[in-house]
């Protein structure tokens, strides 16, 4: 078989397809299907626009926070925290018994340490000058 190698910045949205259909029918097989749901926490104001939210995932008994963003005028406030609380007990009612997040943020990465994450690991200059800090937590 002859092959070639592509080098794109824009993948064609039915390669990405192929791609995922591909890995998850490998990983499905060699662990078991990971129950892949999405979650997202949502905050808005009194006209319904969002001034808070996360996003992310549930696989595998793990929750995958992915975004989380507060607005700026309601950081400090406890926004964050009572997202994440929220987010872990849907992810405990879905069967997860841990949970993720990363951030390079030194803010970010305290809020989320208040919240009983721990780091356990890091990518330094991530970007340059800062790191990149993975923290997980146990859910009940």
């Amino acid at each position: 078989m002859k092959t070639s190698l592509e080098i794109t910045a824009e993948p064609l949205p039915q390669a990405l397809a192929f791609l995922s259909g591909n890995l998850t029918a490998f990983n499905d097989a060699d662990v078991g299907a990971s129950g892949r749901k999405p979650l997202a926490v949502f905050v808005r104001d009194e006209t319904g626009a969002i001034v808070a939210g996360i996003s992310g995932y549930t696989a595998w008994g793990w929750l995958y926070v992915q975004w989380l963003w507060v607005d700026e005028k309601l950081r400090g406030k406890g926004v964050a925290a009572d997202m994440l609380d929220a987010a872990e007990g849907e992810a405990v009612a879905r069967g997860c018994h841990g949970a993720w997040i990363d951030t390079f943020s030194p803010t970010a990465e305290k809020v989320y340490e208040r919240q009983g994450y721990k780091p356990f690991g890091e990518l330094p200059d991530f970007p340059i000058g800062r790191r990149r800090i993975f923290l997980q937590k146990k859910l009940p």
